[in-house]
């Protein structure tokens, strides 16, 4: 089963090779679903790319061929996606593609969930680009989101429990009392609250069990800020 951006994009791919007989580039997808970077784009063809539906033709920069199309549909009969059109969530539906009137505050968003965040794990290392989860899209701010699921109970006074899915807006500085994903070292990354103080950071866990960590200016590098959190009952 294909997540609305990977169908929203297969339609994309298809219609713009019968039309012109070449693959889109990344920017035209980009601006055709609407997103903001070009690493969506990328995840989205390679999820299509372990379905089966397109393949990559070696040799051939910007080369995509579509195999196959979703079997309870006829997308070769529906209306070819234009790029001054952009896509937002349930813009397509199975019967075929309808203009959105009027984002809403209420459609969801898909972002890409990297995997499980505990201390000790690189930030390289969660970059699962083969899972994602819709988020309501007044959640968002301005930039690039990820969303990562948290291991472990050291911020629970803050709310945060084992097993939920937080909400991270990419970032790399965060004022002082901030919740942070951060990379200690180049290598352990972990969900904290930040604080700094002349030429050290502290990291703050939210829960008395657990001591605050004391590092060096050149130790700790921001990678995003919490701007809010998914759990299920």
């Amino acid at each position: 089963m294909l997540t609305k951006k990977q169908y929203e994009l297969l339609i994309y791919i298809d219609h713009h090779l019968r039309d012109t007989g070449v693959s889109p580039s990344f920017d035209e997808m980009k601006e055709a679903l609407g997103l903001k970077s070009k690493s969506g784009i990328h995840r989205l063809i390679t999820g299509l790319e372990e379905r089966g539906f397109i393949r990559r033709l070696p040799h051939r920069a910007r080369a995509l061929e579509v195999i196959k199309l979703p079997e309870n549909m006829d997308g070769r009969d529906l209306p070819a996606p234009r790029l001054a059109t952009r896509f937002h969530p349930n813009v397509i539906k199975m019967s075929g593609i309808q203009p959105a009137e009027k984002p809403s505050s209420n459609e969801a968003v898909e972002l890409p969930l990297w995997g499980r965040i505990a201390a000790g794990t690189p930030i390289e290392a969660l970059r699962d680009h083969s899972h994602s989860v819709d988020v309501p899209a007044s959640m968002l701010t301005r930039g690039e989101h990820f969303a990562l699921e948290v291991e472990g109970d050291s911020m629970i006074e803050a709310g945060i429990q084992d097993g939920d899915t937080v909400v991270i807006r990419r970032t790399e500085t965060a004022e002082n009392g901030t919740i942070v994903v951060a990379l200690v070292n180049d290598e352990e990354a972990t969900l904290k609250r930040i604080r700094r103080k002349g030429a050290s950071i502290a990291l703050e866990p939210a829960n008395k069990d657990y001591e605050t960590r004391i590092f060096g200016p050149d130790q700790v590098k921001v990678q995003g800020r919490l701007i809010g959190l998914l759990r299920q009952y």
